[in-house]
């Protein structure tokens, strides 16, 4: 049976940390490295209820994606909710890992799964890491669909092929313009507009897509459509690329070690409501 040491090992092969960007909070949060690791649950949240399935499960080991301490704490006291979670994991035995923008970066990693999710043959990364000689690791991914697709029937595909979330996927542009090459990010992307419109695809697909960034680029590329689903969809596909890459490592290494991915949605929003009004028509 691995210690945690060697899990996390075998867990910084895929995601080295040193692939993190500068402001980002990957590595061991709590966890005795000496302790033995049989069960690892995977999750994108370190929130209390995916702490609790955790429990409930016996997992030794909670891997998520996102960071439980962005910006750093000066206490872990269980009066805040933060706090509740270390308390509830050291309790418990659970150690918690975190490769955020690292598995982001990684070749395959979270745009990687997101492009498999939705149809996509991936033909590179959409911001290339200048380390990487081999150019396929780097920010987001560039992709192409076997045949060329509607814009609604595209979006379509996507919905099916993530998470069911409470916004579904919002979609701008022409319904029946026909996609054929898409770039995606999985998380928030509005940042990257730029370099998608250099790529010279039909469509891109990310999360978290504000109005005036959103709004610009339908302005200064209106052939290019825009896709938003939620963030936590578009990153939950790479739950299981984890849990198969980690599964991978422990079999060559002889591990007796079992994988999980966790299945409850921790999108923040919960409810969607149609909007029926029209505005009264122009006298």
């Amino acid at each position: 049976m691995p210690k945690l040491s060697d899990v996390i090992n075998a867990l910084d092969e895929l995601y080295p940390p040193q692939w993190a960007e500068s402001w980002d909070a990957v590595g061991l949060v709590c966890g005795d490295p000496d302790d033995e690791v049989r069960r690892v649950l995977f999750a994108v949240d370190p929130v209390q209820p995916v702490v609790d399935e955790a429990v409930a499960w016996g997992a030794d080991l909670l891997v998520t994606h996102h960071p439980l301490y962005l910006r750093g704490t000066t206490s872990v006291a269980a009066s805040s909710f933060k706090g509740r979670v270390v308390h509830t994991l050291i309790r418990a035995g659970i150690a918690l890992q975190v490769a955020h923008t690292n598995a982001d970066h990684a070749d395959p990693g979270v745009s990687d799964a997101l492009a498999e999710a939705v149809g996509l043959r991936i033909t590179g990364p959409l911001i290339p890491d200048p380390s990487d000689p081999a150019g396929r690791r780097g920010t987001g991914r560039i992709g192409e669909l076997p045949e060329p697709l509607a814009l609604a029937d595209f979006a379509a595909q996507v919905a099916a092929g993530l998470p069911a979330t409470a916004a579904g996927v919002r979609v701008a542009g022409d319904p029946r313009r026909p996609i054929r090459r898409v770039a995606v990010c999985g998380g928030s992307g509005d940042s990257f507009f730029a370099e998608v419109r250099a790529a010279g695809v039909d469509a891109y697909l990310t999360a978290d897509l504000r109005h005036h960034p959103a709004s610009e680029a339908a302005e200064a590329g209106p052939e290019i459509a825009l896709l938003d689903a939620a963030h936590w969809a578009t990153e939950w596909p790479w739950l299981r690329l984890a849990a198969r890459d980690l599964g991978a490592a422990a079999a060559k290494a002889g591990w007796d070690l079992t994988t999980r991915v966790s299945t409850l949605v921790t999108d923040p929003w919960t409810a969607h409501a149609p909007m029926p009004f029209e505005p009264p028509s122009a006298r």
